[in-house]
């Protein structure tokens, strides 16, 4: 019975931290009076948990503001230089890492590129290590520091193995790589920091709900276009990933049977037609010339020859390739209504760095032919619009899982090595 009562109090003090870290990271900074109702803590609670985590050099003063006839209120922020996160993304065509103070402003950044399809593990997990390494050393941070590494990769991430988060990236060609305990044997990180794994168009989505264009929505579809097409389901503010975390592989829902080939190994796929990837091969079809530019470079003529900057200047226009860009727009569009007709989300979110190219181009196209495919009484209470974080969202939300973890448990840390996520 005593056991039972320490552990009530013990979670009771650390939701009642929890509460007031997220109020103070989210919308600070504020007074203690302000967090009182904002939390519905007692005066009392948020004294003592004002004063604990101040103690643990979690919050810091951030000036003060006036009160009707009594002292000036101090106002209270979350500390940004009390610790340090690190948000990997393992693209398709590059793996970056970044480091992170508390308040999520990058410290540092390393970037390797990829050859095509050189989706080699060994070579991807050293080149992890390396920059986690170099990283560390340009900001002169311990790694004891951080409160963890988030890694976006593309695939499922299958949770359920006793070593640790496995990756099925089939259109990489990862079947069940052990990558957490890959990544734990290699990065000589200290064991009390914890390894995040997840997938690339989650973190990215749940970049966008807290900090970018999905905040304030409950109901939400994050797209992520970049070399692949994938998705980030949110039901009722709550990330949804089905039974077996593989939901939002949107780019391998059917768009034509029996179309074309995609690297799934099935035919027909929304990624065999929207992706970076696809429009360039599609454009290399009718004449386009990629080049050996790298996938964003290439996109960028592609867009550059289909919707000239200067739109009054027609006669620059490649017809061909103007005609392709329209109709990746109403594939693309045609994928968002069934996301629609599927999920009724009141805000879908084009994001990804080709996502981000083409809807600057094509979004009011997307929009019209989401209009035209989906049903009319959901599609019209759904807005779609472009992300807001820019085309390095991944490795900020990727940042986000430690910190997501850091704040769930009031800022304590944790008790013994990292267990699997």
């Amino acid at each position: 019975m005593r056991d039972r009562e320490k552990r009530t109090v013990r979670d009771l003090r650390r939701t009642n931290r929890s509460a007031v870290l997220r109020k103070l990271y989210f919308d600070g900074p504020l007074s203690r009076q302000e967090l009182a109702p904002a939390t519905g803590l007692s005066s009392g609670s948020i004294s003592n948990v004002v004063a604990e985590l101040t103690a643990d050099g979690l919050l810091e003063e951030a000036g003060s503001v006036g009160s009707d006839g009594g002292r000036p209120r101090t106002l209270l922020r979350v500390a940004r230089r009390s610790a340090y996160l690190i948000g990997v993304d393992v693209g398709e065509t590059r793996v970056r890492v970044e480091l992170f103070d508390l308040a999520l402003t990058e410290l540092a950044r390393a970037e390797r590129p990829l050859a095509a399809r050189g989706y080699d593990v060994d070579r991807i997990v050293g080149f992890i290590r390396d920059a986690v390494a170099d990283v560390l050393r340009e900001a002169d941070v311990a790694p004891e520091s951080l409160l963890g590494v988030g890694v976006g990769v593309p695939g499922i991430v299958d949770r359920s193995s006793p070593g640790g988060a496995v990756v099925h990236g089939q259109t990489v060609g990862w079947d069940a790589v052990p990558i957490e305990s890959l990544l734990r044997d290699a990065a000589a990180l200290p064991p009390e920091v914890p390894l995040f794994i997840d997938n690339g168009a989650k973190t990215l989505g749940q970049a966008e709900m807290w900090f970018g264009a999905g905040r304030g929505a409950r109901h939400a579809v994050i797209a992520l276009i970049g070399s692949g097409v994938g998705a980030c389901i949110i039901t009722d503010g709550v990330l949804y990933g089905g039974a077996h975390s593989s939901a939002g592989e949107w780019g391998h829902t059917t768009m034509q049977v029996r179309g074309r080939a995609c690297r799934c190994g099935a035919r027909g796929c929304l990624e065999a037609y929207a992706s970076a990837e696809a429009v360039l091969e599609r454009w290399a079809e009718i004449g386009g010339d990629p080049g050996d530019a790298d996938e964003e470079t290439a996109l960028a003529a592609f867009l550059a020859s289909a919707a000239p900057a200067d739109e009054g200047d027609q006669g620059a226009v490649d017809e061909k390739a103007a005609a392709l860009l329209e109709e990746t727009a109403e594939y693309l569009g045609a994928g968002i209504a069934d996301l629609v007709n599927l999920f009724n989300p009141e805000r879908i979110i084009i994001s990804g760095w080709a996502g981000l190219m083409l809807g600057r181009h094509s979004l009011p196209a997307v929009r019209r032919a989401a209009g035209a495919y989906a049903l009319r009484h959901p599609v019209e209470r759904t807005t779609i619009e472009l992300g807001r974080l820019g085309p390095d969202a991944v490795t900020v939300g990727a940042a986000t899982l430690p910190l997501a973890d850091f704040l769930s448990r009031g800022g304590r840390g944790r008790e013994s090595a990292p267990a699997a996520r």
